[in-house]
């Protein structure tokens, strides 16, 4: 069931003075190919969803946003001028994303808000960034007259992650939920934020998200951890070659020179991002060409370096893609940071409803419960609604 205007605005009404606000919607988001690759300054493909985050926002006249999560049936209230801010890791999203946008200038003022969001949370569909470019975009329209520009937007959702959460994460989410559009995946260079919109309109092909319902954090060590691999790799590889400022400067052969100088476990996370940067590169190419077959290639060979190479992969992940290439699915791999959460898969028109049935029913089977199904539609970036 889709999450509504409505639906947020009884909440609203019912949980402070019975007045009304204003509405504000940011998306969660896909991404086609190219994980873990943004805080490498590479490249990802990333495309908002339908589903996403819904926030009414009413001006309260004091220091103080009083904040009510409609699906966590909680409410806190915090002071824009608290240092420290709440305690709740949820309302610390908004607290964090009100002292970014005051310090880009910015008079952010107390406000009332509730929040309700249809993202799959733990599913890999970047819930959070959904919440941040939500509350961005609303402090921007409500205080900051559209001055900040929407690159910035995603920044402060960004900084918002490493300051207030604890989560050394990308752009890619909060640039996706920000600049979605409707109908169009969007390439961005992650080092100098130069992006392009790619018609998503595949003949004869959906995209389908498989959700294993295990749970997923970003914000602990695993994900920090990862990134740490890299930027030791990076840095020795450096040393040999002064270019390399991140892994995307970085290819095969200068990987192989300093072998012996990483441990193991970093030459493995390194190998997986050099081989992801030049494969979101042939996607594109092979996008252009309406080549579905090496698109699809490329999506397994992503899987297989998620999971053996960079290993933020789990049992349930592995086995629904491997039920992916059993039944001739185009393309299956994890979608999102790891650890849990989805699949996307790209599959053919006369596969689709075959597939559907044969991964719920033999998920079922091995883990007790049937995954959850998710229809992929590319909808539109942060907006205001009313």
């Amino acid at each position: 069931m889709r999450l509504t205007i409505d639906d947020v605005r009884s909440r609203f009404i019912k949980h402070f003075d019975g007045t009304t606000g204003s509405v504000y919607a940011s998306p969660g988001r896909i991404n086609l190919i190219g994980e873990h690759t943004d805080y490498n300054n590479g490249f990802v493909f990333p495309g908002a969803v339908t589903q996403g985050m819904i926030a009414e926002i009413k001006p309260n006249g004091t220091r103080n946003v009083n904040a009510y999560s409609i699906d966590l049936k909680d409410k806190v209230t915090f002071s824009l001028d608290d240092p420290k801010g709440p305690s709740a890791t949820w309302a610390r999203y908004i607290f964090g994303v009100c002292r970014e946008m005051m310090e880009l200038g910015v008079p952010v003022e107390g406000f009332n808000t509730a929040f309700a969001g249809d993202v799959p949370l733990g599913a890999g569909m970047s819930s959070s960034a959904a919440l941040e470019s939500t509350f961005a975009f609303a402090l921007n329209d409500l205080w900051g007259e559209n001055k900040i520009e929407k690159m910035e937007l995603a920044r402060v959702g960004q900084r918002t992650e490493h300051k207030y959460v604890g989560c050394n994460c990308g752009i890619m989410d909060q640039f996706a939920s920000v600049f979605g559009k409707a109908g169009s995946l969007m390439r961005l260079d992650c080092r100098s934020g130069e992006y392009a919109y790619f018609p998503w309109n595949p003949k004869g092909y959906k995209l389908v998200l498989v959700n294993s319902q295990v749970k997923h954090a970003l914000a602990g060590s695993p994900y920090n951890e990862r990134r740490l691999s890299c930027e030791r790799v990076a840095a020795v590889i450096a040393k040999h070659h002064a270019e390399v400022a991140t892994l995307r400067d970085a290819n095969y052969e200068m990987l192989e020179e300093v072998k012996n100088e990483v441990s193991e476990e970093d030459y493995k996370r390194a190998r997986y991002v050099i081989g992801e940067v030049d494969r979101v590169l042939k996607v594109c190419d092979a996008l252009e060409a309406g080549d579905y077959e090496t698109v699809g290639q490329m999506m397994y060979e992503t899987h297989y370096g998620l999971s053996k190479e960079y290993e933020v992969s789990c049992e349930e992940l592995d086995f629904l893609n491997e039920v992916a290439k059993e039944e001739g699915v185009t393309g299956s791999r994890i979608m999102g940071g790891g650890f849990g959460g989805c699949t996307i898969n790209l599959v053919a028109d006369e596969l689709y409803n075959n597939f559907v049935t044969v991964v719920k029913q033999k998920f079922a089977e091995k883990y007790g419960k049937e995954p959850i199904i998710i229809d992929v539609v590319i909808g539109d970036g942060s907006r205001k609604l009313c």
